[in-house]
């Protein structure tokens, strides 16, 4: 199936994002409840991934392997990450609009963040592990990376237990909506 990718890159510029219903229906989400990661000085993480960042097992990847992070990502109990969804992440990739920020430890890959690059937004859709740590380490190199290109936000979408830890807030939709505003007036490029 063709995708309209202009319109799909247009929604998520909007605010919106793609998810699958328990029945694999895809719809246009929002939320008057953003969850961002911050790009300042409130991202934090535990002294315990300190030392395993200190030991330097894990590197960094950029779409090194794109299908396995978005395949690992939607490989849950219960997934929001349809079929088709992946095929328009696929189309996306393809584009130059979604990316795949990945930790390797060696040649095996250990986790990764699947998520969508829209001027100076980060829109991070997913991520996931393999090996311990593994998207822990993604994310503080991800934001590493954030913070020297230059981007705005990283969009988390939604709050969670993990996503906390690293200091992730929440905004309502009129935050939200300014800063994604001032985002797409930044040309970024995360590689």
């Amino acid at each position: 199936m063709e995708y309209d990718i202009a319109a799909i890159v247009q929604g998520y510029a909007q605010g919106y994002f793609l998810m699958a219903d328990e029945d694999n229906v895809l719809g246009w989400y929002g939320s008057r409840d953003r969850t961002l990661i911050p790009l300042d000085d409130r991202f934090h993480y535990p002294k315990s991934l300190r030392r395993v960042l200190n030991q330097q097992r894990f590197t960094v990847g950029i779409n090194r392997d794109f299908p396995s992070v978005v395949e690992g990502c939607a490989n849950r109990e219960v997934s929001w990450i349809s079929p088709e969804l992946k095929e328009i992440y696929w189309d996306l990739y393809q584009a130059g609009w979604a990316y795949s920020f990945e930790t390797w430890l060696g040649d095996e890959l250990a986790g990764g963040i699947l998520g969508i690059v829209i001027g100076g937004a980060f829109i991070g859709e997913s991520m996931f592990y393999r090996i311990p740590e593994g998207s822990k380490v993604a994310m503080v190199k991800l934001v590493e990376r954030l913070r020297e290109r230059g981007f705005v936000m990283f969009d988390a979408q939604m709050m969670n237990p993990h996503l906390e830890r690293f200091g992730a807030y929440r905004v309502g939709d009129r935050e939200y909506q300014e800063l994604l505003c001032k985002a797409l007036q930044q040309k970024c490029s995360l590689i």
